[in-house]
């Protein structure tokens, strides 16, 4: 615990400023705390990704700071603590792997060195595959899966690795139903087993009742932090999921500030 009675920050953005040829986020504030489930929600071109990205020093910030579990990002080194999705490659990237390889390939951040699996390390691919319901294709080349597959074959890897912190870029885009479902339940175990979730998301479906706390990204800041924003207008209607502004004719209201 820390002083203020929560649990202790796992990733902290403070004051953070991104800039290309243009501003794209600006004066941004993020903590996320152990065992929190937080969505990054908003519309494409919002900066969403570009934050998580900067919380990783994948993007360098302009201005602003960042601390991974306490320690100042140009000092953290405990990167086997951290396991990343990026945003739908493919799994397979063209090399003729099996999911079983794949997944194992997650191991190296623990092992930080090639070789022979050993016993623990063939557990944890056992438990990741299970996660997401491929222990039955660990043997199959990952370019036979589905785009679905292959994206669950890549949460594994990353789960893999026994990460304290898993961070996900849009992590079910394009991702058929039953596939959401299976990542919907290895989030819940993953998180039951003292993990740390951060994800960005277009729109959230299977994953809402997971997500303990949303964070709504709207041209470069952020315009809502607390509980998933109910849909309005169109939103609403059956079959449409979004849970993000789109537009200046969204009510403004339940996005917080804008």
């Amino acid at each position: 615990m820390n002083a203020d009675g929560g649990n202790p920050p796992v990733l902290e953005i403070k004051h953070g400023a991104v800039a290309y040829d243009r501003p794209v986020l600006r004066d941004v504030n993020l903590t996320v705390r152990s065992g929190e489930v937080v969505a990054v929600l908003g519309a494409n071109g919002s900066g969403k990704s570009t934050m998580i990205r900067a919380g990783l020093g994948l993007v360098p910030l302009a201005e602003g700071q960042v601390e991974l579990f306490g320690v100042p990002l140009p000092r953290f080194r405990q990167w086997k603590r951290i396991g990343y999705v990026p945003q739908r490659l493919g799994a397979g990237g063209g090399v003729p792997a099996t999911v079983g390889e794949v997944v194992s390939s997650g191991r190296l951040a623990r092992r930080g060195f090639p070789g022979l699996l050993r016993g623990d390390d063939r557990q944890a691919v056992a438990r990741a595959l299970a996660a997401v319901d491929l222990t039955d294709r660990a043997g199959d080349p990952v370019a036979s899966l589905s785009g679905g597959q292959q994206q669950r074959t890549l949460i594994a890897r990353a789960l893999a690795g026994e990460p304290d912190l898993l961070v996900l870029d849009e992590p079910t885009a394009g991702v058929d139903a039953k596939s959401q479902e299976a990542f919907a339940q290895a989030l819940r175990d993953f998180v039951r087993h003292g993990g740390t979730v951060l994800l960005v998301a277009h729109e959230l479906g299977p994953l809402q009742p997971v997500i303990t706390r949303a964070v709504v990204v709207h041209d470069g800041v952020i315009a809502h932090d607390g509980a998933v924003p109910h849909p309005a207008g169109h939103h609403a209607e059956p079959g449409h999921d979004h849970v993000h502004p789109h537009a200046p004719q969204d009510p403004p209201s339940i996005w917080g500030r804008e």
